[in-house]
């Protein structure tokens, strides 16, 4: 698998990572005033994967440029 391929599947995973951290935050907000503690850690885990998604991104455009 060439290094192109193995970017994209990492991509398509830390993409579905994601997505989950998202839905985790959005239901925590339905789910208020309970669990109001949990806010603070549920969104840093939604920041990270959304963070390190794009900087994967970042990777691949750069790589199908050269």
């Amino acid at each position: 698998m060439s290094d192109l391929d193995t970017l994209k599947a990492e991509i398509k995973k830390l993409s579905a990572r994601a997505m989950d951290a998202k839905m985790n935050l959005h239901d925590l907000s339905e789910e208020l005033p309970i669990n109001w503690d949990q806010i603070l850690p549920t969104a840093q885990k939604a920041h990270e994967a959304f963070d390190e998604l794009e900087k994967k991104r970042a990777e691949l455009k750069k790589l199908e440029a050269a």
